[in-house]
């Protein structure tokens, strides 16, 4: 179980995230909200990558900060097409991933074969990623997150600039991953999660603004029929010009 207790974050003067608290069970659970309402701030201090300004993260009852490595290795990230190196295959760059995350030599062939067949890669592991499609490098990234197995995955954007059929298959991915597992899922694609999720976080300003299953969602903001008119409930104005996007 993963724990958020009063998280803030300060940038300066700027408050990024005001005393979030959330506890996440196994399942896959959605983020949502406009630009700067502070997804990216909340998801690199689950990750480790930022430490809060307050407040605690937790898992099973102990201090991420505390656990250091154990943490780490129960983690898999997925950020935006970033960290990707183009001269490396993507067996190449799956061996440095598991190499990274400390999973035995002895391991990892298999490992990453494993992961290679699950994200569909296994003919295209041989060639450079920088031949790859924008869907390849989602699947690739999605891939080494799931190295080793880890009981906590965090995506970042999985779908950002991929076409509908490439969305169907990453999210197909991200739904077959669940079980015993939390998947955590930063998006502006609603379509991304309105079927798969256990429950959909609406962020804003650095607050939570609900969370709760989608069809809870609905009814409480106005009777609606779908994640979409929900999203354009919660934030109105303020996707004027970057809404929702659906497939």
């Amino acid at each position: 179980m993963l724990e958020l207790q009063e998280i803030s974050k300060h940038y300066g003067n700027k408050q990024a995230l005001d005393h979030i608290s959330l506890t996440l069970e196994n399942g896959i659970y959605g983020l949502l909200g406009p630009n700067g309402a502070g997804k990216s701030t909340l998801m690199n201090i689950i990750t480790g990558n930022l430490n809060p300004t307050s407040g605690i993260v937790l898992w099973d009852g102990r201090n991420v900060r505390d656990m250091g490595a154990a943490y780490r290795s129960l983690l898999g990230y997925a950020p935006q097409q970033q960290g990707l190196y183009d001269t490396f295959t993507g067996t190449r760059f799956l061996s440095y991933m598991a190499t990274l995350k400390g999973i035995p030599k002895k391991e990892q062939k298999g490992e990453i074969q494993r992961v290679l067949d699950y994200v569909n890669l296994t003919e295209k592991a041989n060639r450079p990623i920088g031949t790859y499609s924008g869907g390849m490098k989602q699947r690739i990234l999605v891939a080494q997150a799931i190295l080793g197995n880890p009981h906590l995955v965090v995506l970042d954007e999985p779908t950002a600039g991929l076409d509908p059929k490439e969305r169907v298959r990453i999210r197909e991915n991200i739904q077959n991953l669940s079980g015993d597992k939390i998947i955590f899922v930063s998006t502006h694609v609603v379509s991304d999660i309105e079927s798969i999720a256990k429950e959909i976080i609406l962020l804003r300003e650095g607050k939570i603004v609900d969370q709760d299953t989608l069809s809870n969602l609905c009814k409480k903001h106005g009777n609606v029929k779908n994640l979409e008119q929900v999203y354009l409930q919660a934030f109105g104005e303020e996707e004027s010009n970057d809404g929702p996007h659906t497939v």
